[in-house]
């Protein structure tokens, strides 16, 4: 069994190892980390040699870091990280290239439109009738894309929406609301087997699905990391946030993944907090004194175009796991577009939560 685990900030992990009689055997861990003594690889190994199956991933930890000699230095690496490739590779998790990637990137689409695609591009994932896709959306109006759980009147002023035309719909994942406009915010989902996961807490996942843009805006000179739970950040604010929904298999099995993501290119902070209701607790928590301060945008950052962050994101994710360009299928479109109309543009739906 092999598994592989980047751990957020540091070097990949990678561990083989056999099951026999229920227990682990013939464990070999590697990676490109740093770690001192060289006899501490070794202990590693022996810490983890015999050890049941089922152990979970913090007593595998525990385990790691009482077998490590004194004055061990680790680079890059962590007890909790070798932990984590050995439930990988346990759990038969998969990895990135193996996976044939298709890209979805068409024309404007109504905020309904786009909470109906994500829904019905995961679900084909989830069946095997889709490969693992890329979507990168494009928007045909401005909304306001509120969290699962959300409370509608908590979250949106609904004279400020209706000043700026702002369409208000909820998404199926949890988090926070979302404000977009078409030429200020870029959007992607991954639509992804829960297999690519497995292995990796809820927390964990989030880091493992954004690794992917954190090296492609490191390729445009961008320092960004993952910011628990689901914040992509850098020194001067946080730029995206991230959202998840994982769906079960039409058999019952592991299914699919939902994780999209919202970066922000431009912001008018006028015309969002004109739109939304954010609150002082809320922003307390995040350590400032102003909505307008927490959002730094890429366009600021970088000095690129909006098309050209979005072509070389998708050209960095192409150059490390492969993308083939693709398309959304008339069964697919049709689906949609009902989900578009009888879920997301329903009073019901939007206001579940009022």
């Amino acid at each position: 069994m092999h598994g592989e685990y980047k751990i957020p900030g540091g070097k990949l992990v990678v561990v083989d190892l056999e099951v026999q009689g229920g227990a682990l055997r013939n464990v070999r861990v590697a990676g490109d980390f740093f770690l001192e003594p060289d006899e501490a690889i070794l202990a590693i190994d022996a810490a983890l040699e015999g050890v049941p199956a089922h152990t979970g991933t913090s007593a595998l930890a525990a385990r790691i870091e009482a077998a490590l000699p004194p004055g061990t230095v680790m680079l890059g690496l962590t007890a909790e990280g070798v932990a984590t490739a050995t439930r990988r590779a346990l759990s038969q998790a998969t990895e990135w290239r193996d996976y044939d990637w298709q890209l979805i990137r068409e024309a404007p689409q109504s905020p309904a439109l786009h909470m109906a695609l994500d829904e019905v591009i995961t679900r084909e994932v989830a069946a095997g009738r889709r490969p693992p896709t890329l979507r990168v959306w494009e928007w045909a109006s401005p909304a306001v894309i509120i969290g699962s759980f959300q409370s509608l009147r908590n979250e949106v002023d609904p004279q400020g929406a209706a000043r700026h035309g702002v369409t208000v719909v909820r998404r199926i994942s949890g988090g926070g609301a979302m404000f977009v406009e078409s030429g200020n915010t870029i959007t992607y989902s991954l639509s992804v087997p829960a297999s690519l996961v497995a292995g990796l807490s809820f927390a964990d996942s989030y880091a493992h699905l954004d690794a992917w843009v954190l090296e492609a805006l490191g390729d445009m000179g961008i320092k960004a990391w993952y910011q628990p739970l689901n914040d992509i950040a850098t020194e001067v604010g946080k730029i995206a946030g991230a959202a998840q929904k994982r769906m079960i298999g039409p058999d019952g099995g592991p299914g699919a993944i939902l994780h999209h993501v919202t970066m922000s290119y431009d912001i008018d902070a006028d015309k969002m907090l004109d739109v939304l209701r954010i609150g002082k607790e809320k922003m307390s928590d995040k350590g400032t004194a102003s909505a307008k301060k927490r959002v730094d945008p890429l366009r600021r950052q970088t000095g690129l175009t909006r098309e050209a962050v979005i072509d070389r994101m998708v050209e960095s994710f192409r150059d490390r796991y492969g993308l083939t360009p693709g398309s959304i299928g008339a069964e697919e479109l049709a689906r949609a577009r009902e989900l578009a109309t009888t879920k997301y543009s329903s009073t019901e739906w939007t206001a579940r939560v009022p």
